[in-house]
């Protein structure tokens, strides 16, 4: 038996995460403890209460969900150890702190200073991202292949018949329409500021590479599948992956399977919501998936795997 740690990316985000966590467990406080030492706006304001309504604002969701990530590792990790850890986009911060390579503080900065560049990159209202429902990651391919009126590219292969692209919104329309007519069930806009993980990132790209070269990063203590390629990151090529991790495709399905081969058969997703157990359930139905957002999920989740 192999257990892998899963970390989310942006979207799972919602108001009153990790409250109860840290009103239970030191350890879950600590972390927003630390994640405050770093941060200029009041990060258990912002998880636990949202007032300012900024939670759904890139440059703030951002460390607000990896905070959350970490505070549930902290709660679950002295009894449950992984054998390997992942996260998608956003969450492969998550990842490479739980795997030892990354110092939570360090990751804090750099996923707030992340945002602030991807939401910079593209003006209001120019570019975005929709989901493509009920095709293939092939099926999608061959369709945008043929889009000539802008960019367009597929940001996520989270799992069978879910699809994520980004692009100019003319492109983006014209792509949705020719999907349509290729048998696609649905294209649903996404709720997000600009067309992440496409080349039109490439400018906060090169602006995360120059923060990047100012952090240490160690060999990791626990195996990172890095969802730039679907591979265990190399820690010597960790600056360049996350550089190249905003403005190109995230390969989570792919991931999956690659943790899959290497014997894991039970995954628990740390941190807000379970948009990943959804996704792994889509690529492997005999898995066990389980998930540690609040007091309840952890119970449950230790129950579940006998400690």
């Amino acid at each position: 038996m192999k257990t892998a740690f899963i970390f989310a990316g942006q979207g799972s985000q919602y108001a009153g995460m990790g409250k109860e966590l840290a009103s239970h467990l030191k350890e879950a406080m600590d972390v927003f403890d630390q994640a405050q030492e770093v941060l200029d706006f009041d990060i258990k304001e912002l998880c636990f209460e949202d007032k300012n309504a900024r939670l759904n604002q890139t440059q703030y969701t951002q460390p607000a969900i990896l905070t959350v990530s970490i505070a549930a590792l902290r709660a679950i990790e002295n009894q449950i150890q992984a054998d390997l850890v992942a996260g998608l986009s956003l969450g492969e911060y998550s990842a490479l702190v739980a795997g030892g390579a990354l110092d939570f503080k360090d990751a804090v900065s750099l996923v707030r200073k992340r945002g602030q560049f991807m939401e910079e990159a593209v003006p209001q209202g120019t570019g975005g991202m929709r989901a493509v429902l009920g095709l293939s990651g092939e099926e999608v391919d061959a369709v945008i292949a043929t889009i000539e009126d802008g960019i367009v590219e597929v940001a996520n292969y989270n799992c069978p018949g879910q699809i994520v692209i980004g692009g100019e919104i003319k492109a983006l329309n014209s792509a949705e329409e020719k999907l349509k007519e290729a048998g696609a069930k649905r294209v649903i806009p996404l709720s997000v500021s600009g067309p992440f993980h496409t080349s039109i990132l490439k400018g906060a790209a090169e602006k995360l590479r120059k923060e990047l070269e100012k952090v240490t990063f160690t060999e990791p203590t626990i195996p990172i599948i890095s969802n730039v390629n679907a591979d265990y990151a190399d820690i010597k090529e960790i600056r360049e992956i996350l550089t190249k991790q905003v403005m190109s495709s995230v390969y989570w399905e792919q991931s999956i399977r690659k943790m899959l081969e290497d014997g894991v058969d039970t995954f628990v997703e740390l941190g807000p919501g379970k948009v990943l157990t959804g996704f792994i359930k889509k690529i492997d139905r005999n898995v066990t998936v389980c998930n540690v957002e609040d007091i309840s999920s952890l119970e449950k989740t230790l129950e579940l795997l006998g400690r």
